[in-house]
């Protein structure tokens, strides 16, 4: 075993994400303590030999690096800060990495209130890559926290991501993955208006990814998402529409902040919400379709 493993990681969050990414942690021979709000949500991993815990306070007391991959900011902090949480049983040997999608402020926040409650360190290491990305370990991580920290965690990244680029410091690599949601969840809502657009003009949609192949409006989001949406494909579950609102909230935050302009985000997160209004939160975000094409 190399001496990296071990390390005991503790693994909080077993969703669409985090469970595909503890999976690759367990086969990569780390000993892995999970636990999860939801009951059920960790018995593939039990399974493959990961050890489900009762409370979170069972992780922060044994495990060496703890790992979070939540839905936002509100459930970062309730598992760190809570009564029973992180923050109440950890120590500066420690190390926490937060693979979640939050807030970069309450980032920077979160990580120095940790740090002087307990010494712990934390590292702000956003994913990108959906399930597939996640299940192949080819996810780019888009990491935020000292050069010391980010190396320690190096071997564990490397067993769930293709790329790990350091950003800077607490919540630059939160501020990164607000600008690639910029971009893919902008993306996203064109690809549903073009499809809808190909569809009126009398053109089968279902064949444009395969038009644009090497072309210069190829990509990884056009092969994913059109053929989904040319054929109202909306499971397997890939991102709640709750989610990607979540994401455009979290841009016109920030470009508030920075004073910033930011029209087209805008746009999308208004288009967003009418459809959310309609269709609910839990629906997959390429249902966004729906907003364009008549049915």
């Amino acid at each position: 075993m190399h001496e990296n493993q071990a390390e005991v990681i503790g693994f909080i969050g077993a969703g669409i994400m985090g469970a595909p990414m503890a999976m690759r942690l367990l086969d990569a021979g780390y000993e892995l303590l999970v636990w999860n709000r939801t009951p059920g949500r960790c018995d593939a991993l039990v399974a493959q030999g990961a050890e489900e815990v009762e409370d979170i306070a069972d992780i922060a007391e044994h495990c060496d690096l703890i790992l979070l991959c939540l839905a936002d900011t509100a459930a970062v902090q309730e598992v760190v800060f809570g009564p029973e949480g992180v923050a109440a049983f950890g120590d500066a040997d420690q190390l926490l990495v937060d693979l979640s999608s939050i807030e970069p402020g309450a980032t920077r926040r979160f990580a120095q209130e940790l740090r002087q409650a307990t010494g712990m360190g934390w590292i702000d290491a956003p994913v990108s890559g959906g399930r597939g990305g996640a299940a192949a370990g080819t996810l780019a991580i888009m990491a935020g926290g000292s050069e010391d920290d980010i190396e320690r965690v190096r071997p564990v990244l490397e067993c769930l991501a293709s790329n790990i680029t350091r950003m800077g410091a607490n919540g630059a690599g939160q501020l990164a993955k607000v600008c690639h949601q910029m971009m893919s969840c902008g993306s996203a809502m064109l690809l549903a208006e073009m499809i809808a657009l190909a569809e009126r003009a009398g053109i089968d949609a279902e064949l444009l990814p395969a038009a644009f192949a090497g072309g210069i409006a190829d990509s990884p989001l056009l092969r994913v998402l059109a053929p989904r949406m040319a054929v109202r494909q909306y499971e397997p579950l890939l991102a709640r529409l709750a989610t990607m609102q979540k994401d455009l909230d979290t841009v016109l935050s920030v470009a508030c902040e920075a004073e910033a302009s930011v029209p087209f985000s805008a746009l999308a997160a208004q288009l967003l919400r009418r459809h959310r209004a309609r269709v609910g939160n839990d629906i997959d975000s390429t249902s966004i379709i729906e907003l364009f094409a008549a049915e």
